[in-house]
């Protein structure tokens, strides 16, 4: 064990003898700093997505059954065909731990070891292995203000520093202060709100690249489609999407 892990290793130690924090599903004890707000049981009974599962190849969703390896690329769930991304992914379902921990990470600009190491590990998988720089999806500057921080610019920085991957929070802008998405909203709706919500003030820095558009949850692929098209615009050679969850049936 290095100095650094034994150091760590130790205050988390402390932490959970004079401090300690309850797990925001169960209420035991969060045991590191590591897990955030979710104690580590509570993250093993979260459904974190893996290479191994049927997934739409395009947008992600999880899909019953299994395929042959050389076949993932064909699986469509056809929902998806007219959104201008080509691949979207997510670390989980909006569930358990990974539930919490989005909602806690709206409250405070703080992305903790496990989401990095959940982002990072979904990263490294093909086609998102390609990519050569990450975007965040913005918020609009009002809205921003009124928050204090973008959660996705936070995501972003964090799978940036562990990929070394540079993160472009400049170049892709929010020009339309839109209504959040609302509740009973069905997809239609959600991408009437967010049209040409988007543009790219700096496309010399898109120009050529292939971009890894970061937010913090997909639902409809509404917000990131139309970013996607803004980036597309630019000159982007390509859009992935890489989410830390989905909620399910999405």
């Amino acid at each position: 064990m290095t100095l650094k892990r034994a150091a760590n290793a130790c205050y988390d130690s402390l932490l959970a003898v004079f401090y300690p924090q309850p797990c925001e599903v169960c209420g035991g004890s969060v045991e590191s700093r590591v897990f955030g707000v979710a104690c580590e049981r509570c993250w093993g009974q979260t459904h974190i997505l893996t290479a191994q599962e049927t997934l739409c190849w395009k947008c992600g969703l999880p899909s019953p059954g299994k395929v042959a390896d050389d076949k993932r690329e064909q699986v469509r769930c056809r929902r998806c065909d007219d959104d201008a991304f080509s691949v979207a992914r997510a670390c989980g379902i909006y569930e358990g731990a990974l539930r919490v921990s989005i909602l806690a990470l709206k409250r405070e600009p703080h992305v903790c070891g496990h989401l990095t190491k959940l982002l990072s590990e979904a990263q490294q998988q093909y086609p998102l292995n390609r990519v050569t720089r990450i975007v965040p999806v913005p918020l609009h500057p009002e809205r921003q203000k009124t928050r204090g921080f973008n959660q996705a610019a936070l995501i972003a920085g964090a799978l940036s520093r562990a990929s070394s991957i540079v993160a472009d929070e400049v170049s892709l802008v929010r020009t339309l202060h839109t209504d959040q998405h609302r509740a009973g909203m069905d997809a239609r709706e959600r991408r009437r709100t967010v049209e040409s919500a988007f543009t790219v003030r700096y496309p010399a820095l898109i120009t050529g690249e292939r971009v890894l558009l970061i937010d913090d949850v997909f639902t409809t692929g509404a917000t990131v489609s139309s970013c996607a098209q803004a980036l597309l615009d630019a000159g982007a050679e390509d859009v992935y999407v890489l989410t830390l969850a989905r909620p399910p049936g999405y």
